[in-house]
């Protein structure tokens, strides 16, 4: 009966070393198959991916990674890496450089656009990331700890992971990722199999190994539109400080209320929609415009820019009873990312 223990040859040194296993023609075809699928989508992406420099800003010398999105110059990165700035060079594939100006950065969703004069150049091409499938190929290309061109290559780990942007802010619908990275290689693409942008590389855990995240392409198309145009995302507030607060099991059994928390109201600005409508300091939103809000980051995603001056039901407890009041959100001025996480 053969032996189920594989043999061992030993070396000069006595050393047990396993043999090497016979690579079959087939494990050839796939590994020279997978190995293509990478070599194209760099050779296609490559050359729109740049090495950002922040030569002096608020955080002083830095840099990162970003990729075209147009031919006219516009470069899609992390706002994390940028912010502040106040000198700007990037160094593009062919090693030639450009100075950089600021377009517009968002620190909710840690996105931002820098252009540089350099027309006609070639950009990369957005993916619907609700397509995006866990397993799929996911590569990576950005130009971590200053070297040019670096790439790596794993899979979608997962869909829909939340993280926190510096604002403080939640972001939604996070990509998670196996394939390697470092610092620098933030706003950098993440690719498909066919070369396309399915994610923004944004942020790495370091005391995991393997748990890298991005931000949804289609996030990151309604964001750079909007910061192309404007120079900043419109966001509507009705102008309140809240904190997450669990209810008291009577009072949701008897207004048979879909979540046992709100956000309980600690500070109400003068003057804004919120003291208007007569909201008051003790107050417990529990329902804006239909949706229940169980937490501070409900309400934030149920201000978006289409209900700035939208009369909306907002409810409410004061004590032990529900209140609705009509409010009509206004938009939220461009700010430090600290007034807008306290006011919203």
């Amino acid at each position: 009966m053969p032996s189920l223990i594989p043999e061992l040859i030993l070396s000069d040194g006595d050393l047990p070393v396993a043999p090497s296993a016979p690579v079959s023609h087939r494990d050839e075809q796939l590994l020279d198959s997978y190995s293509r699928t990478i070599a194209a989508v760099v050779n296609r992406v490559a050359p729109t991916v740049v090495n950002i420099r922040v030569l002096s800003g608020e955080r002083g010398p830095g840099g990162g990674s970003g990729f075209i999105i147009a031919r006219d110059g516009f470069i899609l990165t992390n706002s994390h890496v940028v912010h502040g700035a106040r000198e700007l060079e990037v160094t593009l594939h062919d090693s030639r450089v450009f100075s950089a100006r600021l377009v517009g950065t968002d620190p909710e969703t840690d996105l931002a656009v820098i252009r540089i004069d350099a027309p006609e150049v070639q950009h990369a091409r957005l993916a619907d990331s609700s397509g995006i499938r866990v397993g799929q190929i996911a590569v990576a290309v950005g130009s971590p700890y200053g070297f040019q061109q670096t790439v790596t290559a794993g899979i979608v780990s997962a869909l829909g992971r939340s993280m926190r942007a510096e604002s403080g802010r939640l972001m939604d619908e996070i990509i998670q990722t196996d394939a390697a990275l470092n610092p620098g290689n933030s706003g950098g693409p993440l690719l498909n199999s066919a070369g396309e942008v399915i994610g923004v590389n944004t942020a790495v855990i370091l005391p995991a190994q393997g748990i890298c995240f991005a931000i949804g392409s289609n996030t990151a198309h309604f964001v750079a539109g909007w910061l192309i145009k404007d120079g900043y995302i419109r966001r509507s507030s009705i102008g309140v400080a809240g904190q997450n607060v669990p209810l008291h099991p009577r009072v949701v059994r008897f207004h048979k209320l879909p979540n046992d928390r709100g956000v309980l109201v600690m500070e109400v600005e003068p003057g804004s929609p919120a003291a208007v409508t007569g909201l008051q300091k003790g107050d417990t939103i529990v329902g804006f415009k239909g949706q229940p809000i169980a937490t501070v980051d409900d309400l934030h995603k149920n201000l978006v820019a289409s209900e700035i001056g939208v009369p909306s039901p907002l409810m409410f407890l004061r004590g032990t009873e529900k209140l609705f009041r009509m409010v009509v959100p206004r938009e939220l001025p461009p700010a430090t990312p600290l007034r807008r996480e306290k006011l919203n």
